[in-house]
């Protein structure tokens, strides 16, 4: 009795996968007033409110970030095991109370501490690994639309966050933002109880909504989301080189991303003469244009995930240098519009190559193991942008090493075939079934 209450599930007119994104864009929508992104868009506010330093905050990002990829193996774990509906109740939660310490901080520590935890536990439960872990078990034909849907979440959120939490600041100060941000936080999760689920077949479905009637006949006439899915193990693997290419691949990728972005403002100030209002409109239009990440779910379906990564990191260099020849503001709309869309599908295109290669069964913990080193790429791609003008002067030494970054990940990439099955798969194939 207990299990039918727990696996009760509301009757929709269309696939319940899809309700499942929509409760999980909505914790995402919270949770990204702790992002990194929205930190360095609001910051002014909180920095003159308290008399502290420009720049103070930036070390809480940084540290927050890194926290959130080291307990991305054990959340990939717990992901596989519970799913999103028990760990992004809990997310929130926590989420909610950083939110309310971030209002009340009156020291530098205390909204560190603030930032930090809520930023290390909201990022891989409601805003990357759990909700990435939720669409690969809900979909299988539609997967690479679903990834593409959940990676549009976040900056759109961002972006949303931003201008809000600014036109909260502006009249009432950011710490009612934070408040606000905090209550909805606990009000979303009554109904992430009460609607998320960790997979379709605890409720009687199928990936992407098929039906049971669908198994009768040879099974290649089945949909795709019928067929037998092989699922790899993370012990088996992380045992690939195909994995650890991936590995290689995001951390080259994300690096340069993020190197970029950090460093584009006053590149486009210093070098190509635009103004810092200008800039960061630059800046701007090309972090929004992630919701190409649409558009690469739609590719993705026809010419394959790892074809549409080549293809991103081989444009994503190509900009790099068009960039060192910016010096307009038209040109450098150009390179924001071309390179946003290039660079922008990076994360989506990575989960979807990794659900492709490696099933969904342990993509929680396969995903877990693969984001800290991403994490440790994020932060470090400001660090070594600071790095790099400071010792060179200018920018033109790191726009070449991203180029060639770029390229390398593209090489890697035509390299990184899908792995060889394990026997284990054969064995499996040949057992008759129940």
């Amino acid at each position: 009795m207990l299990q039918k209450i727990l696996n009760w599930r509301l009757k929709t007119p269309f696939y319940y996968g899809w309700l499942v994104l929509g409760i999980t864009s909505l914790a995402t929508f919270a949770a990204s007033g702790l992002t990194q992104v929205v930190l360095g868009g609001i910051q002014v506010y909180i920095t003159d409110d308290n008399g502290w330093d420009d720049g103070s905050l930036a070390f809480a990002a940084a540290i927050g970030t890194w926290a959130s990829g080291m307990i991305a193996p054990l959340i990939g774990r717990l992901a596989d095991r519970f799913g999103p509906r028990w760990l992004m109740p809990f997310g929130l939660v926590i989420a909610g109370i950083s939110f309310f310490a971030l209002a009340g901080a009156n020291a530098l520590w205390q909204f560190y501490g603030g930032y930090i935890v809520g930023r290390a536990v909201s990022n891989p439960v409601l805003v990357g690994l759990v909700p990435r872990t939720a669409a690969v078990n809900f979909f299988r034909r539609r997967r690479n639309m679903a990834l593409a849907m959940v990676s549009v979440f976040r900056p759109t959120a961002g972006a949303i966050n931003i201008q809000i939490i600014s036109v909260i600041a502006s009249h009432q100060g950011y710490r009612a933002a934070y408040r606000y941000l905090g209550v909805l936080s606990i009000l979303l999760v009554l109904p992430v109880v009460l609607f998320m689920r960790r997979q379709p077949e605890d409720i009687g479905l199928l990936p992407d909504g098929a039906t049971e009637e669908q198994t009768d006949g040879p099974a290649g006439r089945r949909p795709q989301a019928l067929t037998p899915e092989f699922s790899w193990t993370a012990g088996e693997a992380v045992k690939t080189k195909a994995f650890w290419m991936l590995v290689i691949i995001a951390c080259l990728g994300t690096m340069g991303s993020s190197a970029t972005g950090f460093s584009m403002v006053p590149y486009l100030v210093e070098d190509a003469g635009l103004s810092t209002a200008n800039a960061a409109v630059v800046l701007s239009v090309g972090t929004f244009l992630a919701v190409a990440n649409i558009f690469w779910g739609y590719l993705a379906d026809k010419i394959t995930p790892r074809r549409c990564l080549l293809v991103m990191m081989i444009g994503s260099g190509g900009m790099m240098a068009y960039f060192l020849g910016v010096n307009s503001l038209a040109t450098a709309m150009v390179f924001a519009l071309v390179w946003g869309v290039f660079s922008g599908g990076l994360g989506s295109l990575e989960n979807m190559v990794l659900a492709e290669y490696f099933g969904r069964n342990s993509y929680g913990t396969i995903l877990g193991i693969f984001s800290p080193l991403q994490m440790v790429a994020l932060g470090a791609g400001p660090a070594l942008a600071s790095a790099v003008k400071m010792l060179a002067g200018n920018y033109t030494v790191l726009y070449l090493a991203m180029m060639a970054a770029y390229f390398l990940s593209a090489i890697l990439m035509y390299l990184a075939r899908p792995p060889r099955h394990p026997a284990r798969a054969d064995a499996e194939a040949l057992a008759p079934a129940d």
